[in-house]
């Protein structure tokens, strides 16, 4: 009986703890943008694999079969 002296505010103070810690999560933003990441893993990225310059420059080129190679 005397253990629940103990574990009676014991558990009170890591029920605050985790509402303290619930509540700045809120606070902070962490719940905004619930779709967003489960979209962005699925977007097909068509340039992987290339180098950054060569995929903006074909990106630049803006049809297909136009082939740029950096120079104007």
């Amino acid at each position: 009986m005397d253990i629940l002296y103990l574990l009676i505010p014991l558990s009170l103070v890591l029920v605050f703890v985790i509402a303290a810690l619930f509540w700045w999560s809120l606070q902070s933003g962490q719940y905004e943008d619930l779709e967003g990441p489960g979209h962005r893993i699925l977007m097909d990225d068509d340039q992987a694999g290339k180098p950054a310059s060569e995929a903006s420059n074909e990106a630049k080129a803006g049809s297909i079969g136009v082939k740029s190679d950096g120079r104007n």
